[in-house]
């Protein structure tokens, strides 16, 4: 069914008000020359039954009580008419047709009144049709199979930016899609054109203007009131939410960031420990070089292994320092393959110093073989450095009892879990369902933040994150990610 039906082009609306307002005059006439004939002579046939003809004229410039006004007026008319030529001595002929011109106007009336009220009927529907396209910012459209033009509702075209062109060609539509997104739309929308599939995409439209449209279609094959086969679909601007999106997005990465720089502030005695070792190592090595050098006869082999123990302690400083310019980097998210027992190792260093401190015994129990995931490698350390935190800030509650962290890492199905367990205090069973809130928080001097930028995080990579009590101490975060497409088992 084509929707060019729900609303009616300027031009179309005009020539139809001009031919409208005609009618009434046109009614007019004809209901006085019926009424002249039927008067003037005595032709044995129901003239007045023309008058149906005026009643139905009514119809399209009445509304239905409008319609009953002139039907009584035309009953008048007959009644008049009738007794002018007949007066009272009438024949049983003569009133039957009479008879038969009321009933006539009156079952055309009925007729007409229904006709009426269904026409105004669907108008309102089709008004609050619009309107609630106009309001929801969608719109709905058809296509032929086969056939390069595209009909379409107001609301509709105006979001495609053609204004009140209820039908275009289809390649002016295409022409309007966003360059890179052309290969995309024709995928999908292709097979629908040919009967086939249904489709559901979202895509850019460039406008005229040069303005960026985010739009999502969807649609289906349909058996049009010819009987041929159609695309029926709706359009919906989305350009609002997608910059709504955006916006979020932007802000999550703002606070990721704010927070991670937060985290590496605390850990500052645990970096301070990790890049010092190495250079202390430098130094002692360097020293220890030139001893051997300084010999009468120099030891170049102890030399040799000084500086390449000198290297090793640069290389394993620079990669310290590599690690926290990672961590404390601004930007968006950069996706891809990761090796998540990789991300816990990197994150090891930068907490050894605060579990040490602690006096907590850390046992990593990390699977072999684990398939890659599809992520950010510093917004997946972050995850993993603030759970351990977390974890060892849990055990410091309490002065007495074992302090045990265990991180594990494992393959569930088709996605790698990661499960950081203390032993401490455990979780109150009163805040279990808010642990992943913002700004909540069970420790005096934090924001709140750090727990529910962790969700963010996952949330984003398409995996999910929970937190469960211990069957004797403590409590155990996880969090799953979805396996790397192509590396499924």
């Amino acid at each position: 069914m084509s929707t060019q039906t729900l609303t009616s082009g300027g031009g179309a609306s005009s020539g139809a008000s001009t031919r409208t307002s005609f009618l009434p005059v046109v009614a007019t006439v004809f209901a006085l020359l019926v009424f002249a004939l039927d008067s003037a002579t005595r032709i044995n046939i129901a003239v007045a039954v023309l008058y149906v003809a005026v009643v139905l004229m009514s119809a399209s410039f009445c509304g239905w009580r409008g319609i009953l006004v002139v039907s009584a007026t035309c009953m008048v008319l007959t009644l008049i008419s009738f007794f002018v030529v007949h007066g009272v001595n009438y024949d049983s002929t003569a009133a039957g047709r009479c008879i038969v011109s009321l009933a006539a106007n009156a079952i055309t009336t009925f007729l007409a009144v229904r006709m009426r009220l269904a026409s105004e009927a669907l108008q309102r529907t089709q008004e609050q049709l619009t309107e609630a396209q106009k309001l929801a910012r969608m719109g709905s459209f058809s296509l032929r199979t086969g056939g390069d033009m595209i009909n379409w509702s107001e609301e509709a075209a105006r979001i495609c930016g053609f204004g009140s062109e209820l039908e275009v060609p289809l390649q002016a539509v295409m022409e309007r899609v966003h360059p890179e997104d052309l290969l995309h739309v024709r995928a999908t929308f292709g097979p629908a054109l040919e009967g086939e599939a249904s489709f559901d995409h979202v895509n850019r439209l460039l406008l005229p203007d040069g303005s960026i449209r985010h739009v999502r279609s969807v649609g289906h094959r349909v058996i049009d009131e010819d009987g041929k086969p159609a695309v029926m679909g709706a359009i919906m601007d989305i350009t609002a939410a997608r910059l709504a999106e955006d916006s979020l997005a932007e802000a999550q990465a703002e606070l990721a960031h704010v927070t991670r720089v937060a985290t590496l502030g605390e850990l500052t005695a645990s970096i301070a420990h990790e890049v010092n070792q190495p250079l202390a190592g430098i130094v002692t090595n360097g020293e220890a070089a030139l001893r051997w050098m300084a010999r009468d006869v120099p030891e170049l082999d102890e030399v040799k292994r000084s500086i390449e123990r000198m290297i090793s302690d640069g290389r394993r400083a620079s990669e310290v320092i590599k690690r926290l310019r990672n961590l404390s980097r601004k930007g968006s998210a950069q996706t891809l393959a990761v090796d998540i027992n990789e991300v816990i190792e990197d994150a090891l260093p930068l907490v050894q110093r605060e579990i040490s401190n602690h006096r907590v015994a850390l046992e990593l129990d990390l699977a072999g073989g684990l398939p890659s995931i599809q992520g950010d490698k510093v917004q997946l350390q972050q995850v993993v450095i603030n759970l351990m935190v977390n974890a060892v800030q849990a055990m410091n509650q309490r002065p007495d009892g074992p302090r045990e962290l265990i991180a594990r890492s494992r393959l569930a199905g088709n996605e790698v879990c990661v499960a950081v367990q203390d032993s401490g205090p455990g979780i109150d069973a009163n805040n279990e369902g808010r642990l992943f809130s913002a700004f909540f928080t069970t420790k005096p001097e934090g924001m709140g933040m750090g727990l529910s930028i962790c969700r963010s995080i996952i949330d984003a990579h398409g995996g999910r994150i929970w937190a469960s009590r211990n069957e004797s101490l403590g409590a155990t975060f996880q969090f799953a990610l979805p396996i790397r497409r192509g590396d499924e088992p």
